[in-house]
């Protein structure tokens, strides 16, 4: 079945849609209709098409990639082989319809494990706690730093997460906008 549903993958990133069924047998090189709609029966069942409106359609499930398990990253060890499939999209975002993707220019929070060209999840939300790394509005700039609070001075202010940046204290309005959930960096081309 994974041998069939990755050839249903291509054709969707190729085609930007799902086969048809008559698609599909030339894809699977099979003659019958009756296995095709077996084989699309089965990836409803698991949860991987689903059909709205007689319409055939694909679930976050879908996207997902293989999750084998954990590896150390310290001594090595054999890796522990379970395997279910995992969308990055449910694993790091809480709340889809508050969510977007900003990507990141800067060094300010490369201690943070935020570097330049990576992209974070960022989640509208008007409130956050000292500590939260937050996209901010600070006297009509936007910027990406740690929500911090200053006891003696009672005053929230934003930290970056590099030693070469001062603290911003606004001088007229600090506005959060939202609060980094995750941030997704990509190694090679």
């Amino acid at each position: 079945m994974e041998n069939r549903l990755n050839h249903i993958k291509k054709f969707y990133r190729l085609h930007h849609r799902l086969p048809s069924y008559n698609e599909m047998l030339t894809l699977f090189k099979l003659n019958s209709k009756k296995a095709i709609h077996d084989i699309v029966h089965k990836l409803i069942e698991e949860n991987i098409l689903q059909k709205i409106n007689n319409k055939l359609s694909p679930t976050s499930q879908f996207f997902g990639l293989p999750l084998y398990g954990m590896v150390k990253a310290g001594y090595p060890i054999i890796a522990d082989e379970t395997k279910d499939y995992f969308t990055l999209d449910e694993y790091m975002i809480r709340d889809p319809e508050r969510s977007f993707l900003l990507k990141v220019s800067g060094d300010s929070m490369m201690n943070a494990g935020i570097f330049e060209g990576d992209l974070v999840v960022v989640e509208q939300i008007h409130h956050a706690y000292p500590g939260d790394i937050v996209l901010a509005e600070i006297d009509r700039e936007w910027t990406l730093k740690y929500l911090k609070k200053d006891r003696k001075k009672r005053k929230i202010y934003l930290e970056a997460a590099n030693p070469k940046y001062p603290p911003f204290y606004p001088t007229q309005e600090l506005v959060i906008r939202g609060v980094v959930k995750g941030v997704i960096r990509k190694f090679a081309n």
